[in-house]
């Protein structure tokens, strides 16, 4: 960070997270975008460790991600990236124009919070577990919610004409679609229909803060 900024963070920067968590992804990308050096700690999820007694101390939710900066502990991936656009301004995540971030905030909690929760994997979990539906059934489910979000989505970006969803640079909703779109390629989601948002992925995805964070560069062995 440049030493002229007096609010850049204070060290160390920790981030426990799962190479293949959305919300995670998100905040690798945000940091990456700020700038931000930080220690990543790998919480493994399909092995449980998230509900360590070590971890529930530190993220009492038992979720990824969690970032420590400036002597707090910040979960939920939205918040922590309020946080750094307020703590690190530029480049920013949402606009100061009241218009333009309203825009911005619903295109990225559609992903956020209406797409992504009922597709993740405690959800398909429970889906599996307690209501016994099978590989069929669980990849109908995340096609229909998947699409049902993207469909709005790609109205949304196609009428505004930009190069990304945040405008004429990447913004939050771009932060959260590129992890969104990861998921929807590796479970085979079919994205003909959407357009604008494939070629907004294709451009983001060749920035290197966004390839910095994909989940390739994380997995384990």
């Amino acid at each position: 960070m440049p030493a002229s900024d007096a609010r850049a963070p204070i060290g160390p920067v920790r981030l426990h997270d799962y190479y293949r968590s959305s919300a995670a992804y998100r905040v690798r990308i945000a940091l990456a975008l700020k700038g931000v050096a930080y220690d990543r700690v790998a919480v493994d999820l399909l092995t449980g460790e998230q509900h360590d007694p070590a971890y529930l101390a530190l993220n009492p939710q038992g979720l990824v991600p969690l970032l420590e900066i400036d002597g707090l502990r910040l979960n939920q991936s939205l918040a922590i990236m309020d946080y750094l656009d307020a703590r690190v301004p530029k480049p920013r995540f949402v606009s100061t124009d009241p218009a333009t971030r309203s825009r911005q905030l619903a295109m990225a909690l559609m992903i956020a919070c209406d797409i992504h929760p009922i597709n993740n994997s405690r959800v398909l979990g429970y889906l599996k577990d307690e209501l016994s539906a099978d590989d069929a059934a669980r990849s109908a489910w995340i096609s229909h919610w998947v699409q049902a979000g993207f469909a709005a989505l790609e109205v949304m970006a196609a009428e505004q004409a930009s190069p990304y969803l945040g405008g004429e640079a990447p913004g939050i909703a771009d932060i959260c679609l590129v992890p969104q779109m990861y998921n929807a390629r590796r479970f085979e989601v079919a994205l003909d229909d959407f357009p604008t948002l494939v070629r907004i992925d294709a451009a983001l995805t060749a920035l290197a803060p966004f390839a910095a964070a994909h989940p390739d560069c994380f997995a384990p062995g």
